[in-house]
């Protein structure tokens, strides 16, 4: 499997998180990889997987931070690919809108998609659906996960009728 989704974090203790985003992505059967990348403690390993990127076949980087969250900012500012960002409310959070607005509050012209607080699942469905815009195969599976999605929610009005108080 080619890997074409980057995920990574700024530390290692986010990976209760980011790891909803590695499984989202191997139940829809696309390649990643996964790795721990600092922009305030490793700046040059940051610099250096966001500019060989392109070169390793990744198409989207999803990366996750907490706390003052540079990460997808910086990364992004590197990179020609899609990032999305993913904040994370880390210990040292302000409930975690630390996290949100220094990833969602980026300068025009180095966007960051960005998704809602501790949300890598939602991080891991959308760099499929970017991918599936060049890949018919990737798109059936992405509906047939989404069929699932209503599916679930129909039973739940039916498992409602039933109910009595």
């Amino acid at each position: 499997m080619d890997i074409k989704i980057g995920i990574i974090m700024g530390s290692k203790s986010d990976l209760g998180i980011m790891q909803e985003a590695a499984q989202v992505l191997t139940q829809l059967g696309v390649g990643f990889e996964l790795t721990v990348v600092s922009a305030h403690r490793t700046p040059d390993r940051m610099f250096s997987y966001a500019q060989s990127a392109v070169q390793r076949g990744l198409k989207v980087i999803i990366a996750g931070a907490g706390g003052a969250a540079h990460l997808p900012g910086m990364v992004a500012s590197i990179t020609p690919l899609p990032v999305i960002g993913v904040p994370i409310k880390s210990s040292n959070s302000i409930d975690g809108w630390d996290s949100i607005l220094s990833i969602l509050q980026m300068p025009n012209g180095v966007p960051v998609a960005t998704v809602a607080l501790n949300a890598a699942k939602n991080a891991g469905i959308l760099a499929a659906q970017i991918l599936a815009c060049a890949d018919e195969h990737l798109l059936a599976k992405i509906v047939a996960y989404k069929d699932d999605l209503k599916k679930k929610v129909e039973e739940s009005v039916e498992e409602l009728k039933g109910l009595q108080f």
